[in-house]
């Protein structure tokens, strides 16, 4: 079990650490690293090269985040029960697995271990950790299109849905009967430092906002 624990946080990583918008944006001829916010991440491909593209970046950093947890259910979760590990056990692989690759968009080691901020990756990854993470996910992603929309700053929109959703997640904790604090309390601990990892990425933004020189939505 060590050797396919270990097997599958390094493949995660590795998937994680695929620059897409940087790929993306090298296609059409541009070095993202050297125009707009300098960020690999899907909002500074939107702002460069428009919304299809941005949409696309976006969903790609997702599956980075989204396939790690779909697998390490599906082909991990047998092999550790069949072994007797506990529930709890698989709980702690499949959440750093998530967390490795969240890691790997951070700090990936193909372009030099400096990356985008995460927040597409870490939204795969939470809808992958099935069904605890997932609904409020779709909540948290639903209220960074709202904020997003209403204020016209992406950075904005993320800082606040990382810190709601731990909110939702407490939530869907207290009301699912079958779901307790004794059984999940290494998601909720998870379900904590990503958010944090994604607000802490975000720390310029914020105080760019706060002096009113963040870029918005729409801005050249």
């Amino acid at each position: 079990m060590l050797v396919v624990s270990s097997i599958t946080l390094a493949l995660a990583y590795l998937l994680g650490s695929i620059p897409f918008g940087l790929l993306i944006a090298r296609a059409r001829g541009v070095d993202l690293r050297k125009t707009g916010s300098g960020n690999i991440g899907a909002t500074n491909v939107t702002r460069i090269l428009g919304k299809k593209l941005g949409v696309v970046c976006f969903f790609l950093d997702a599956c980075k985040g989204l396939l790690p947890s779909v697998l390490t259910l599906l082909l991990v979760q047998p092999r550790f029960l069949e072994a007797g590990h506990r529930e709890l056990t698989f709980h702690w692989l499949w959440l750093i697995t998530g967390c490795a690759a969240i890691l790997g968009h951070v700090f990936p080691i193909y372009i030099g271990f400096r990356g985008g901020k995460g927040v597409a990756t870490s939204f795969g990854v939470a809808l992958g950790i099935w069904p605890y993470f997932t609904g409020s996910a779709l909540i948290a992603i639903g209220l960074w299109a709202w904020v997003a929309l209403k204020s016209r700053y992406v950075s904005l929109a993320s800082v606040i849905a990382a810190i709601a959703f731990p909110v939702f997640l407490l939530g869907s904790i207290a009301l699912v009967p079958s779901w307790t604090l004794d059984a999940l309390w290494p998601l909720l601990i998870i379900g904590i430092a990503i958010p944090a990892v994604v607000v802490i990425r975000h720390r310029k933004n914020i105080k760019r906002i706060m002096t009113g020189s963040e870029d918005k939505i729409g801005t050249p």
